[in-house]
């Protein structure tokens, strides 16, 4: 088995090499995409509900494809820690994407980190957009 999923990676480097590319560039792109996206007040305020007023299939369909995503992401994620690619990145766009317990704490975690929010608000800033309100206390 180990034996030839190297051989497909030998074989394939290529296909590994243009996905690494392709992952770096739109990550590049992406992440000014949804810093700026982020509402001002998104951390200010532990209980964030915005009116919906799609049908609730279309809801559920969205939701499940966001899902969806964010767990290939995350899949992708881990294994580009092994092989190449933006391991790491694809990681956090995948968790930050998924909806689960804790999402938003874990958020509140990595916004809190000290050179985070800071480079967040400078990208913020470069874009014309207002800075993140940092994080509520606990």
């Amino acid at each position: 088995m180990i034996e030839t999923l190297i051989t497909w990676v030998e074989n394939n480097a290529w296909l590994l090499m243009a996905i690494s590319l392709l992952s770096l560039v739109v990550g590049v792109l992406m992440v000014p995409v949804f810093v700026t996206r982020i509402p001002q007040d998104y951390f200010s305020h532990q209980h964030r509900r915005r009116p919906n007023s799609r049908h609730p299939v279309i809801r559920f369909t969205f939701l499940a494809l966001k899902n969806l995503l964010g767990a290939v992401l995350v899949i992708a994620g881990i294994l580009m820690l092994f092989l190449p690619g933006q391991g790491l990145l694809t990681l956090l766009v995948g968790l930050m994407i998924m909806n689960y317990p804790g999402k938003y704490a874990l958020e509140c975690w990595l916004i809190r980190r000290p050179k985070v929010l800071p480079a967040i608000n400078w990208l913020r800033k470069k874009y014309h957009h207002p800075p993140l309100l940092p994080p509520e206390d606990k």
